[in-house]
Formats: structure tokens, C-alpha cells, sequence
């Protein structure tokens, strides 16, 4: 019986061994069958590192087979890429697509890397209004004012608020290029990305009153809703109430009183005096013989009869 087994499982494996290498053959000897050739464009490309604020010259673009389809925005022409901005850093041999690059004659530098729309505005600070130097190229600020409420509230002292928030640092001093390390950098000036209604709020607050940046997370674009805070209310620990103008705080206008006359009475009706009675006449008998005759006398205002 074991015998017979054996020569089953023996005469398997030749057969298996057989195929097995029959098939090899086979695979070895066919034909190596041609590659599909991958589709190509050419697309211009990135020949170094190109840093923000780069004005592109011939030497920084090179045009080079990209597989595929062309991404977005880019070209296979060089020559109207040189002399454009670049506005968001650029790794070598990486495409240059439109979105990178400032609009045609904005030239380079800072200016080219404010949107349309926006202005950059110069805020001076020191170790104190700047967050000790962290205020650099990319990050997010708040900007408290500091100052007295024009014409009222003079009670209360200075006043603090938020004038603006979530505003992106767009340099610091001359420096545009962001840090990924966010080392601090003690600068003078510090140039904010904001609108042009922004700007006038931000000119005039630099002019009468004293500003002071509040860092925060770029991630947290949550607007905070303060009702500000004012010198008295730090000592005293209340809450600040609605901020008023001087001529706001008054107190209620008193109604007028009214105003009281004489009361005068009317008038009395003439009435028309009655007419007088008039008196009954006097009456004579005058008997002359069988003849008899009465003969009256009126009043003294009638008419005797």
C-alpha cells in the first residue's frame, strides 16, 4: 500500500516538474512585446529655487518633457515669464504656473506680492508693540488702540479696544520672505495686509492713538467679539458698558410743564329787559240823567282814550 502511494506521489511530481518547465520555455522564449510610449508635453520648468519676491530672468526657467498633461497654469513658452514676480516660492524643477507669479509688469519686490484689492500698510513698532520681534512674515495679528474717547467718557479714562483683527504680516522691516522656523526679528516697521477702509482706520488710529499687536494662531480665524475695556474698570472690576459720546450722556429731557392761565368766565349774555307792564286803565262812569258813559284814562306813557 505504501508502495503504491509512493509511485502516485512520484509519478505527480515528474508531471509537475514536466509542465513546470515546458512552461518556462515558453516565457523565455517569447518576444519582449514593446512598451507603450507615455505621452509628453513640454512645460517650463523651475531651474533653481526661486524665493519669494524673485524677478525671473532666462537662466531661472528651462523647458523641459512633462508626463502627462500640462498642469494648470503653466506654459511651454519661457518668454513671457521673464521679468515677472514671483509671489509664492517655487522649488527647481518644479512647473511655473500663473497663480505664482505677479501679473505681468507689477515688476517684483513687496508691491508684487499684495492682491488686487489690498494695500500694505507700514505700522511702527518697537520690542513692546511688536510681540518681542515675533511679528514676522506670515503671521496673524490683532491691533488694540489705546486712547481717550473724543468729547466724553473722560470719567472712565483711557480706553482700550480691538480695532482690527486677524490681519497677515506681509514684512518685517525689509524682510517679506516668510520663516518656517519663526525666528523673532527686532524691526522697526511692520507692514500689514488690509483693505483700503482698513487703511484709513489704521492711518489715523497711528496718528491719535497708541497701538499694540496681539499675536495669534494663523490657524484661528474666529473674529472675537470684545466690548473693550477702559482704566477705571480695571480698578473698580466691573464690566465696560456701551461706549458714548459726551453729548450721549445726559439725562433724560424733563417734559415741559404746562403752562397755567387764569381761567376767565365767559362772558355773561345781555338779555333784552322785558317790556314794561303795561298798567290797566283807568275807568270813569259818567251818569248824566238816564244816560250812562264810561270814559277811560290811560297811564301816563299811554295814550288816553
Amino acid at each position: 500500500m505504501n508502495k503504491r502511494f509512493l509511485g502516485v506521489l512520484t509519478f505527480a511530481f515528474l508531471v509537475a516538474a514536466g509542465a513546470s518547465l515546458v512552461l518556462y520555455k515558453v516565457l523565455v522564449n517569447r518576444p519582449a512585446s514593446a512598451k507603450t510610449p507615455t505621452a509628453t508635453v513640454h512645460v517650463a520648468l523651475a531651474n533653481r529655487d526661486l524665493e519669494l519676491g524673485t524677478v525671473l530672468k532666462e537662466d531661472d526657467i528651462k523647458l523641459a518633457e512633462w508626463p502627462g498633461v500640462a498642469p494648470l497654469g503653466a506654459t511651454s513658452k519661457p518668454q513671457d515669464l521673464v521679468g515677472r514676480g514671483v509671489t509664492t516660492m517655487i522649488y527647481a524643477k518644479e512647473p511655473i504656473i500663473e497663480s505664482r507669479l505677479a501679473p505681468k509688469g507689477a515688476g517684483g519686490g513687496l508691491a508684487a506680492m499684495i492682491p488686487p484689492g489690498m494695500r500694505a500698510v507700514g505700522v511702527r513698532v518697537n520690542e513692546v508693540v511688536g510681540v518681542a520681534g515675533f511679528v514676522v512674515p506670515g503671521m496673524r495679528v490683532d491691533i488694540l488702540i489705546s486712547g481717550n474717547l473724543p468729547g466724553g467718557n473722560g470719567n472712565v479714562g483711557t480706553l482700550t479696544r480691538t480695532l482690527l483683527q486677524n490681519i497677515e504680516v506681509l514684512s518685517a522691516g525689509q524682510d517679506f520672505k516668510k520663516d518656517a522656523e519663526g525666528k523673532p526679528v527686532l524691526v522697526q516697521v511692520v507692514n500689514l495686509l488690509v483693505t483700503p477702509e482698513q487703511a484709513e482706520q489704521l492711518s489715523l488710529a497711528a496718528q491719535q492713538t497708541a497701538i499694540q499687536l496681539v499675536l495669534r494662531n494663523p490657524l484661528d480665524r474666529a473674529a472675537a467679539k470684545t466690548p473693550g475695556t477702559a482704566l477705571s474698570h480695571l480698578f473698580l472690576g466691573g464690566k465696560m458698558p456701551p461706549l458714548q459720546a459726551k453729548s450721549e450722556v445726559t439725562s433724560a429731557p424733563t417734559r415741559p410743564r404746562p403752562i397755567r392761565t387764569a381761567a376767565v368766565a365767559p362772558a355773561p349774555v345781555m338779555m333784552a329787559p322785558p317790556p314794561p307792564k303795561k298798567e290797566a286803565p283807568f275807568v270813569m262812569e259818567i251818569i248824566s240823567g238816564a244816560k250812562k258813559e264810561e270814559k277811560k284814562f290811560e297811564s301816563a306813557n299811554g295814550e288816553g282814550k
